[in-house]
């Protein structure tokens, strides 16, 4: 089931079971299209989720745990001076639309009460969160601006006048209606029919409209099958469903129509907001990690360009360098032979002494004396010669320099929102991105634990997300005894072992991690070198994340993560 109207209906009335009459503890903006509302009521704290995220958008009580930007945003600066401390007093949703109404009780500036009213839209790529004074009707501000230049019809901008979207011309099913019974009549087909139900009626996804045209097609009451799906979603029985292709889907309740095998089990849930947290734990965080990683991506993608392009051209000196004994070569031909070159010559055959005498064509610049010419050869070898020491220094640090980009575009892949947040720090502090300048002091961040995990005989397992966390996990937590893992010669996390004398099977386990978190995690075999931390070593200077170390032993491996 996506999340249509009557899943928008069911969610306003598990949220306002739970939060009505309770008091906003504290306002959060962990990632850019999304709030977190802590609301404490009935002497429980609730986080509620807000998204306005084009891809996963909702509303719900989350338990799933976030982290803040060191800076906050204008916008949570203003949500939390207009909502911190107010009272919920309803949640409504707008008809059976994806749009959801929150109304606070608050105070203004001068101690008089207002109501605000904080409207989320649930729209894909449109969705928003928008703060409005119910008595002026004015936005205070909206997570999203949109301007004229974006939609003529609505101006969702502070100081605005708030305008709903245009209501489209369904029927609200929970109003009374007949055009159930009358689209049943026109046909027995359950696909046409599903199609009529979402044409005719107000906030019905493809889901839900299959649902209840196969509970109406083999109904006997169609009154009664249809008042009863509606109230399913008033006393929701939610369950995560997998299908036989592995595809994961949410519903209010266990439906009646399900397309292909089920693949064990329903999964139940206490809550649609458990359901959900349950659902988008993986998807939204990759989604949250990708949106976060935008910046991040386009610094990457800029610097690794710019670095191949260099190491072609270094290359192309290196080969230029390799022949520079023939410039020598010419140089000390035509001063051996400069009786028989005479100005405006353009070129000359001139016996090789270094080949047998073999004829040897030299081209001539005009415009040269003939031992100016002789001179430009051996300016040419000699300059050629120099700079093979300087072109193999940088060609090293160009390849050094896209190995650290290449390593952080695997962790990428692999990290949460708080680990790139913590990538970005890395390249701010490297100077591959700009520092916001801003008047207020920023607050330093603290670099998070590494990722724990657990081998088959209970051995922790740690393992870093980012280069950050690799150089404190193997420089500051591992003890020297402990054991240190790392795939071989491709881009990977730093692995430790809390153990000093760990059996062959937690080292076998480990090494699997190690090569689940690099860059040969798709590869069968992938070779891992383990030895003790105090072998490890970082030159000065070195990038966050580089190490050397001798002494290592070799294990080959199938990529393969443990349970936390």
């Amino acid at each position: 089931m996506s999340f249509d109207g009557l899943f928008t209906h069911a969610i306003v009335h598990e949220l306002d079971q739970k939060l009505t009459t309770g008091r906003v503890a504290k306002v959060s903006q962990p990632y850019p299209a999304e709030l977190i509302i802590t609301i404490r009521a009935h002497r429980h704290n609730y986080p509620l989720l807000i998204s306005a995220n084009p891809t996963y958008p909702r509303i719900q009580i989350t338990e799933i745990p976030y982290k803040n930007p060191a800076v906050p945003t204008n916008f949570t600066m203003t949500m939390r001076k207009y909502l911190e401390g107010a009272i919920v007093n309803k949640i409504e949703q707008v008809d059976n639309d994806r749009i959801i109404k929150i109304t606070f009780d608050t105070r203004d500036e001068l101690g008089d009460s207002q109501q605000l009213v904080l409207v989320s839209e649930i729209m894909a790529r449109h969705s928003n969160i928008s703060l409005v004074n119910l008595k002026t009707g004015k936005i205070i501000d909206t997570i999203k601006h949109v301007g004229s230049d974006q939609n003529r019809v609505r101006l969702l901008l502070p100081g605005a006048t708030f305008v709903m979207p245009p209501k489209q011309d369904k029927v609200n099913p929970y109003l009374p209606n007949q055009v159930y019974s009358d689209l049943v009549r026109q046909t027995n087909d359950e696909v046409e029919l599903s199609h009529q139900l979402q044409q005719h009626y107000q906030g019905f996804g493809k889901d839900s409209a299959r649902e209840l045209a196969a509970e109406l097609l083999q109904s006997d009451n169609l009154p009664a099958t249809y008042q009863h799906f509606l109230k399913h979603f008033e006393n929701p029985e939610p369950v995560l469903i997998t299908y036989s292709n592995g595809k994961t889907q949410f519903a209010v309740f266990p439906p009646l129509n399900i397309d292909g095998n089920i693949d064990g089990e329903l999964q139940h849930f206490d809550s649609l907001s458990a359901l959900l947290d349950a659902f988008y734990a993986n998807k939204a965080e990759q989604d949250r990690s990708k949106e976060l990683a935008g910046q991040v991506l386009k610094v990457l993608k800029n610097e690794l360009k710019k670095d191949r392009r260099k190491v072609k051209k270094l290359q192309q000196q290196l080969q230029d360098a390799a022949t520079a004994d023939q410039y020598r070569i010419c140089g000390e031909i035509l001063t051996t032979y400069l009786s028989k070159l005479t100005p405006g010559m353009k070129e000359i055959e001139l016996p090789n002494f270094y080949d047998d005498n073999k004829p040897l064509k030299i081209k001539l610049a005009p415009e040269l004396s003939p031992s100016r010419n002789a001179q430009k050869y051996f300016t040419k070898y000699n300059k050629l010669k120099t700079s093979v020491e300087y072109v193999k220094e940088q060609l090293k640090l160009t390849n050094d320099e896209i190995k650290y980009f290449e390593n952080i575009e695997n962790q990428i892949k692999l990290a949460a929102p708080a680990d790139i947040q913590e990538i970005k720090l890395e390249l701010q502090e490297q100077g591959y991105i700009k520092k916001k300048k801003s008047g207020k002091k920023q607050r330093k961040v603290k670099v998070s634990a590494p990722e724990e995990f657990h081998t088959s005989d209970g051995t922790t397992v740690l393992v870093g997300k980012n280069n950050l966390q690799n150089d404190r996990l193997s420089f500051k937590i591992a003890n020297k005894n402990e054991i240190w893992l790392h795939v071989k010669d491709i881009p990977g996390s730093h692995v430790v072992i809390r153990s000093t004398n760990p059996s062959e099977d937690t080292i076998l386990e480990a090494a699997q991690l190690a090569a689940y978190f690099s860059k040969g995690r798709d590869s069968d075999n992938v070779p891992v070198d383990y030895l003790p931390v105090k072998r490890l070593h970082k030159p000065n200077g070195a990038k966050p994340g580089f190490v050397i170390f001798t002494g290592q032993k070799t294990l080959y491996v199938t990529p393969h993560k443990l349970s936390n």
